[in-house]
């Protein structure tokens, strides 16, 4: 089970946010071996949904109220640490980022930016496609809300 924190821009360590952008690029830089511009400002915006397991993260994602991202809230930058995804953590960070986006701004209409393949995963939390498949930085995506 991970312990989830949720925290502002703000209440993030120097440490924390080194670990985060570590792990992501490790994730989506690195893995993915896709070179984008992971560090693009709406960080400060976010609300951080950390996945600690032995005090460590392992998992992350960032959600945004209404408006900071998409027109509806949203939940980005979904990643486990690849050594970890056989424990089902992703199930876990999304969970906790839907109630993190329903607690802290009483939404329960959530936009993501999903990578095609998991779309299943996706549709397991609720979500449901949206529109047509596209690329974004060279990965095939699709639109995806949960009402």
């Amino acid at each position: 089970m991970l312990k989830i924190r949720i925290k502002s821009f703000s209440e993030l360590t120097t440490k924390e946010l080194y670990k985060i952008l570590q792990l992501r690029s490790e994730v989506f830089v690195v893995e993915q071996n896709c070179v984008y511009q992971d560090i693009d400002a709406k960080d400060q915006k976010a609300l951080h949904v950390i996945g600690l397991k032995k005090d460590k993260i392992i998992a992350y994602t960032r959600v945004f109220k209404p408006g900071d991202y998409f027109t509806e809230a949203s939940i980005g930058r979904v990643l486990v640490k690849q050594n970890e995804r056989k424990y089902n953590y992703g199930h876990q960070i999304v969970e906790a980022s839907i109630n993190t986006i329903n607690t802290n701004f009483n939404e329960t209409t959530i936009k993501i930016s999903a990578q095609t393949y998991l779309k299943k995963f996706y549709e397991s939390h609720g979500f449901q496609k949206v529109g047509e498949e596209y690329l974004e930085d060279n990965i095939p995506h699709i639109a995806m809300i949960k009402t």
